[in-house]
């Protein structure tokens, strides 16, 4: 197996194989791969990374009794040529392998001041086109919750009927 390199993020769009992306730690956030290139995904902010750290929290907390693997920003595969990193991905009932390629129970966005809607949208219909059964947008600057189904529709709190669980905003905002 190679080693692990260290890249530097490029502006230009780079041709690269998975298997080096795979292979490839990136300075600062990591980058997600599209058929050969890399992409960069927004610097997370302090609310992002608090309200991503609260959701972390909430579910490993059920981590034994529930059988959840809570990943913060894993590569996942979704198909051939394409790798995606949810905010947070929930497993259920098994621990995922070291590069997923089947579809978490849960996939969760948290958006960052510089995040544009039009891609964070086109990534969660990526999510439900995958197969997530629950794909979940939260925005920590307004402190709205949206499920991703056909479109974004804003909710109250999120709710997991596998899980018997409910996410309440208190769970997740300071």
């Amino acid at each position: 197996m190679p080693k692990p390199r260290y890249a530097v993020a490029m502006a230009a769009k780079t041709a690269i194989s998975a298997d080096e992306y795979l292979h490839t730690s990136f300075p600062g956030t990591d980058q997600e791969y599209r058929d050969g290139e890399l992409v960069e995904r927004s610097v997370p902010d302090y609310l992002h990374a608090r309200t991503q750290a609260l959701l972390i929290f909430f579910f490993e907390a059920f981590r034994r009794k529930l059988s959840v693997f809570t990943c913060p920003e894993l590569r996942v595969k979704m198909r051939e040529g394409l790798y995606l990193i949810p905010d947070v991905a929930i497993f259920w009932p098994s621990q995922p392998e070291n590069v997923p390629d089947s579809p978490p129970l849960i996939a969760i966005e948290v958006l960052s001041s510089d995040d544009r809607l039009s891609a964070v949208r086109a990534k969660l219909q990526e999510y439900r086109a995958w197969g997530v059964t629950h794909v979940w947008l939260v925005d920590p600057h307004s402190h709205r919750l949206y499920t991703c189904d056909a479109g974004l529709n804003e909710v109250t709190s999120f709710t997991v009927p596998e899980l018997n669980l409910t996410v309440k905003p208190d769970d997740m905002f300071d």
